[in-house]
């Protein structure tokens, strides 16, 4: 559903809120890559579309990396994510992948995909990094294998 990029931008971006609610250091390409099980220029090429996007800041230099405020954790949601590497394409586009798919000439699995489309647009637009790095800081949910 996600692109490669997005899924690890996701992943990047709940490690390193994670890191806001214990710590607040700064962190590195190298150990978000490792933390996620990514490439470390992909890596890199998705945290600078981040950081772009205002999701996560970033610092340069020997002490320098990427943080996000623990006070953002509550502002910012999955869409934004999701909408900074992807687009919206996942809220509009056909579930088989067709360009002339519409309500008045649906693909054979318009109306259910339409559906499911709805659900996970309300989904990424209702949930906050807060909530999903406190369940991996409690240990109700996990981000590695």
């Amino acid at each position: 559903m996600f692109s490669k990029a997005c899924e690890y931008g996701i992943k990047a971006t709940l490690h390193i809120a994670e890191q806001a609610l214990n710590s607040n250091e700064k962190t590195g390409v190298k150990d978000i890559s490792k933390h996620i099980d990514s490439p470390e220029a992909f890596t890199a090429k998705i945290m600078q579309i981040l950081s772009k996007n205002n999701i996560v800041k970033s610092v340069k230099g020997p002490s320098g990396g990427f943080y996000i405020n623990k006070k953002d954790l509550e502002k910012i949601k999955l869409s934004a994510i999701v909408k900074a590497i992807d687009g919206d394409k996942i809220y509009v586009g056909c579930g088989l992948g067709l360009s002339q798919c519409n309500e008045a000439k649906p693909c054979p699995v318009h109306d259910q995909f339409k559906v499911v489309r709805d659900e996970l647009a309300k989904m990424l637009t209702n949930t906050t990094l807060l909530e999903l790095a406190t369940g991996l800081d409690f240990g109700l949910t996990f981000l590695k294998r």
